[in-house]
């Protein structure tokens, strides 16, 4: 993929007269990513969200404009914006060659309403239940609101994991995966590698981690017991706190190890 993103950073380099050991140092960025960038090999990148942080990062220390760089290579690859998801498309409404003249809607398009008025009719169900539910004791709703019965709420499918906080943690990659892991005091346990497949890394000691992984590709075990995440090509980064509980995270809040 041609971008002219990789000329425009060799370029504002070599007219700053700077050699990589030097962007290194400033950016935190490793050479071979630096090299990757101005070469557009974009395949020895992490991908996602990080890619685009490394060449913000960089392009913002030459002096360029990073943020617009960085967007020019998220349309050039497809990816779509953080928090976007790709809409349903509309069955259209045709028009009809019956005598009345008067618009029919497309066989989808009536699949679509009878959806909608089934939802419809649901939600009404549901709101005339609504008095039972309120009817519950202040004890139970209580209950039902404990961290462990929120955590299962907001993360389903969140592996059962070990609460004994004792922070032993490490890790095995499956395929290629690009890996960011720090510990409680923001330590790079390890720094932004990519990781070849069969590759172990630790065991880590910390009372708490964040960790990125450039894909799925990889099985973790936290106190003793294993956590496997689930299979994406996809960027995936977690928090683990000091009970040893599984947090999955949101894009803006993944370290990047630059």
């Amino acid at each position: 993929m041609d971008t002219g993103i990789g000329t425009t950073l060799r370029d504002a380099r070599n007219r700053r007269r700077l050699d990589i050991a030097e962007v290194e140092q400033a950016t935190r960025i490793r050479p071979r990513f630096l090299l990757a960038m101005e070469n557009e090999d974009w395949d020895a990148l992490p991908g996602g969200a990080y890619t685009r942080s490394f060449i913000r990062t960089y392009a913002s220390y030459l002096g360029l404009d990073g943020p617009r760089l960085a967007e020019e290579y998220r349309r050039a690859s497809g990816e779509p914006r953080p928090g976007e998801r790709g809409a349903p498309r509309a069955e259209p409404v045709v028009a009809s060659d019956s005598p009345g003249g008067g618009p029919w809607l497309s066989r989808g398009a009536w699949a679509t309403l009878v959806s909608v008025l089934l939802i419809a009719a649901l939600v009404v169900v549901g709101l005339s239940g609504g008095d039972e539910n309120r009817s519950e004791a202040p004890k139970e709703r209580k209950a039902k609101s404990s961290p462990a019965t929120r955590s299962a709420a907001t993360y389903p499918g969140t592996p059962e994991i070990s609460r004994s906080g004792t922070g032993i943690f490490r890790l095995e990659a499956t395929g290629e995966v690009w890996v960011c892991l720090l510990g409680a005091d923001g330590e790079e346990l390890i720094d932004g590698e990519v990781l070849a497949a069969g590759a172990e890394e630790g065991p880590f000691r910390s009372g708490s981690f964040t960790l990125s992984f450039g894909n799925g590709e990889v099985s973790m075990w936290i106190d003793g017991q294993q956590a496997s995440i689930p299979e994406t090509p996809n960027p995936v980064g977690y928090a683990i706190d000091e009970g040893g509980e599984l947090i999955p995270l949101p894009e803006a809040e993944r370290p990047t190890c630059t």
